[in-house]
């Protein structure tokens, strides 16, 4: 019968309660926390990406044939990724193409050594590639 009474006592005690609570939430809330953050980086990576190549299309414009046009975008390129922490040089490339109307940049980075791409393991992350273009009209509409 003492055994019984032992039970019934520990059933309605309350301390610890809590740090049940927080063992059963806390790896989901912190695996919440690295998605929030691994794709918080993914988001600012893209438009960083899709920054450079709006203004590689705009440089590329005053080029007067295709090779002049790609050297533009290159120069811009290695002139600007560096103004963003966390992309390099090294992990991008450009492709510029074009008609007699339009000319598009297309700016293709590699993110998988960034830091965000480290959680790939617990959140589901989008591709490591990270692949943008900005398109600009030559001459008059």
């Amino acid at each position: 019968m003492k055994w019984h009474l032992t039970i019934s006592r520990f059933i309605r005690r309350e301390d610890g309660a809590a740090a049940l609570e927080f063992a059963i939430v806390g790896p989901v809330l912190v695996v919440v926390l690295m998605g929030i953050c691994g794709y918080g980086g993914y988001f600012w990576l893209s438009h960083a990406v899709q920054q450079t190549a709006n203004d590689a299309a705009r440089a590329a414009m005053g080029g007067l044939d295709a090779a002049e046009r790609t050297l533009l975008a290159n120069a811009v390129l290695a002139q600007e990724i560096d103004d963003y922490a966390w992309l390099k040089l090294a992990n991008a490339s450009t492709t510029v193409t074009g008609d007699t109307n339009t000319l598009t940049v297309r700016v293709t980075y590699n993110a998988a050594d960034t830091p965000f791409w480290s959680m790939k393991g617990l959140v589901p992350m989008p591709s490591s590639t990270i692949a943008r273009s900005a398109t600009v009209r030559l001459g008059g509409y």
